[in-house]
């Protein structure tokens, strides 16, 4: 979009930048894509209709087309409903990534059930404490999961049914090859507000919250991130993060709506990652930029590898300019999105065009902002009294429209506290500037995101303060040049008592899931300091880590 002399003139105090960026914002912002969108199901067998020979899918080097892959959803659909599942069951997954996960995506909202994701970085105590929450009908496993934690399950829910996908697990388990075996169904038909999905996450209190998203909530964002550019039509997506996170399942949504091809993996190896994308089966990647560094520090990475991939979709921090100057010296036709949202905001809530990366918006260090809000989202950034602040200073950021969960299930009280008068707290601090576009500063929620992973102190705190030697302690994040941030724990030892780092976090690994322990801990000398409030100083303790860097939280 050029500007004219006499639009520059009007603009005053604006540049052209300014008017580039306006008419960005207003194309993307506005209005609404439809009136109101159809089901889960309904919506992608549209979406697929002119593409049924092309793959629908991709693991472990082989995939059904989507006609194959509609055709076996309709019956694992049919599998499910024989095992007693109706509408508005949930079907839980307790599962790594694989074919029989990614056909549950489609089959249980075919079947009109809820999808309720598991982490299986978890330990089992914490994951029966997510099944007892959300009563599941019947819970799929793999191999991966141990048969005393699917013996503790059971002993927890009798009444739970057992489906394994692979061939360990046989204690009175069904075979997931079973449900296929099953006659085909019709689509259920649910759509609107009708629940489609349970994401959980972690919780400030130790206890998991499941995050509630509706069929148009999820169908609606899928479309709003197709808007600005994001998975075109037949696009071929890289999918690695596991798929019980909504940012992989998000993919996924929009891959599926796209009537293209997801390309799935269980972990990320750089090798193998430069593999898919040589042989041309991977267009887009969904990367974080910790990934997209460890591509370019290879031993193997050549930048002709890199030929046919289009665009890099990239969340959790923003990227560094020696990344992205790496990259882009290397692969100048990669397109850059960076996608800020959460859970409970059904993923993305604001993107980061690639023309920010680029140019006088990459000069005026634009690309380390979140980006503009996607069609359907409303930004706002109050103060501690909920009033709205102008632009360039800093406060909570709260996100409105049509993207928000219905709620925390089973948790009436803490729903109530993250959506205020139809605005979801994020916790996060943030401005917005002159053009709109959102900048992530500080975390008000003590949360930790490592390595992708969503931790929160409090529910680490927990877990250090039952041993006997801890008087008092701390968590927080800390810079990482692999993981974005670290968990780094602050410990008190009570006089008199001894206690290695090693003892702390062992301790901590057999009552939260590995991920969530500290990978670092520094012991203090004296008591650690607090405000009047009584409340531990953790900007304090944060200060010596982060001061210098451009942002203070990944």
């Amino acid at each position: 979009m050029g500007c004219t002399l006499s639009q520059a003139r009007s603009l005053g105090r604006y540049s052209c930048v300014s008017l580039r960026i306006a008419a960005y914002r207003s194309r993307f912002t506005k209005g609404s894509i439809v009136t109101q969108v159809r089901g889960y199901v309904d919506t992608i067998v549209s979406a697929t209709r002119t593409r049924l020979d092309a793959p629908a899918y991709v693991f472990n080097a082989s995939g059904p087309t989507w006609r194959e892959m509609l055709e076996s959803t309709a019956r694992l659909a049919g599998g499910l409903r024989a095992l007693g599942v109706g509408a508005g069951d949930r079907v839980a997954i307790l599962a790594r990534n694989g074919s029989a996960y990614l056909e549950l995506y489609l089959a249980i909202p075919w079947a009109g059930a809820i999808a309720a994701h598991l982490n299986w970085r978890w330990t089992v105590a914490e994951n029966i404490q997510a099944i007892q929450d959300c009563s599941p009908v019947v819970l799929v496993v793999d191999d991966k999961v141990a048969p005393d934690e699917v013996t503790a399950i059971q002993a927890a829910m009798p009444s739970l049914k057992i489906v394994a996908t692979g061939s360990k697990l046989d204690r009175g388990a069904i075979p997931f090859s079973h449900l296929s075996e099953s006659a085909p169904i019709p689509d259920a038909g649910r759509a609107g507000d009708d629940p489609l999905a349970i994401y959980f996450t972690g919780g400030t209190t130790g206890r998991s919250k499941g995050v509630v998203l509706s069929h148009h909530t999820v169908i609606r964002n899928s479309l709003s991130v197709r808007e600005v550019g994001m998975m075109p039509d037949g696009a071929s997506m890289l999918v690695i993060p596991p798929l019980f996170h909504l940012g992989a399942g998000s993919s996924v949504t929009t891959t599926m709506l796209a009537g293209g091809t997801v390309v799935l993996d269980r972990e990320f190896d750089p090798e193998r990652t430069l593999q898919w994308i040589e042989r041309g089966l991977v267009t887009d990647a969904f990367l974080v930029p910790t990934m997209i560094g460890m591509l370019l520090d290879h031993p193997g990475f050549i930048p002709e590898r890199l030929t046919r991939l289009r665009r890099i979709v990239y969340g959790s921090s923003p990227i560094s300019s020696e990344t992205l100057d790496r990259i882009l010296n290397y692969a100048p036709h990669i397109d850059f999105f960076q996608a800020y949202g959460m859970t409970e905001s059904c993923s993305v809530a604001t993107v980061l065009r690639p023309e920010f990366h680029l140019g006088e918006h990459r000069q005026a260090g634009r690309y380390r902002s979140a980006g503009l809000p996607v069609r359907g989202v409303t930004l706002r950034i109050v103060d501690a009294e909920g009033r709205d602040l102008p632009a360039g200073t800093v406060g909570e950021v709260l996100i409105g429209g049509e993207m928000l969960m219905l709620g925390y299930w089973n948790q009436p009280e803490t729903t109530a506290a993250a959506l205020r008068d139809g605005w979801l707290r994020t916790g996060d601090g943030g401005y917005l500037d002159e053009h709109g576009l959102l900048y992530i500063v500080d975390r008000l929620k003590d949360m930790i995101v490592t390595g992708g992973e969503n931790v929160y102190s409090g529910e680490v705190e927990n877990a250090l303060s039952r041993h006997p030697a801890v008087a008092q302690c701390a968590v927080i994040g800390v810079p990482d040049d692999r993981w974005g941030e670290r968990v780094h724990a602050v410990v008190f030892v009570r006089p008199g008592q001894l206690v290695s780092d090693a003892d702390l976090i062992a301790h901590c690994r057999a009552r939260i899931g590995a991920f969530k322990c500290p990978r670092s801990i520094e012991f203090s000398p004296g008591p650690i300091p607090m405000s009047a409030a009584g409340k531990i100083l953790k900007h304090e303790l944060r200060m010596k880590h982060w001061q210098g860097r451009e942002r203070r939280v990944s």
